[in-house]
């Protein structure tokens, strides 16, 4: 089946920021009095919006987290992402595939739009999505699992969503776009297979994925 419309998460997709990410939020949790480890972090809140970090929180100590822990985790993100983030190796080579065979793209992520924008402008790849084709789940009421996301992309883009393919490499992610109805293509480089097991295929090197698309 040949797409009109693929659309990308952004963390762990698209730039290689999960273990940067999850490093710092592991560290700061810790440093709340929730402790949790790098491995927790991936484990617990990989692929969701940062609203889900605070309901994992409450439901599991009964406490809530300061009210500028948005503000200050961003803040220590964005420093480390400006340092040291990198794009995923391969992903040029399969924007400039798509571009050569006419399919259109976008990204759909639950990051925040500034959080978006400084991993692209960081790694360079902001000027092959622009405005126009950047979805956050700030758009939306609600973020991935539900399908909310991607539908808007889909629709905002003029797709229909069983025309849609999405690159994903959550569970969350996976869920919400078998939820919109849209074949979706899971990444393995950082999460277990068997956990995103409900996807239509699986790849392990983005440089495997036009073959799944064409």
């Amino acid at each position: 089946m040949r797409y009109d419309l693929v659309i990308f998460d952004n963390d762990g997709v698209l730039v290689d920021s999960e273990p940067i990410s999850n490093r710092i939020l592991a560290d700061y949790l810790t440093e709340l009095g929730h402790p949790t480890s790098y491995e927790e972090s991936i484990r617990d809140y990989m692929g969701g919006a940062v609203h889900l970090i605070h309901d994992v929180v409450w439901e599991r100590s009964g406490q809530r987290l300061p009210e500028g822990f948005n503000d200050a985790f961003h803040t220590r993100v964005f420093e480390a992402f400006r340092r040291e983030l990198q794009p995923v190796s391969g992903v040029a080579e399969v924007l400039g595939k798509l571009e050569a065979e006419g399919v259109p793209y976008c990204l759909a992520s639950s990051g925040s739009h500034e959080r978006i924008r400084v991993a692209l402008h960081t790694t360079g790849l902001y000027e092959r999505f622009g405005e126009e084709r950047v979805f956050s789940s700030q758009d939306v009421g609600r973020g991935k699992p539900a399908p909310d996301l991607f539908l808007h992309a889909a629709k905002v883009m003029g797709v229909a969503p069983e025309r849609c393919a999405v690159v994903e490499d959550s569970p969350l992610g996976v869920r919400a776009a078998t939820a919109a109805g849209m074949d979706v293509y899971g990444f393995t480089a950082m999460t277990p297979a068997a956990k995103l097991g409900d996807a239509n295929a699986l790849f392990s090197e983005m440089a495997q994925l036009p073959e799944l698309l064409f």
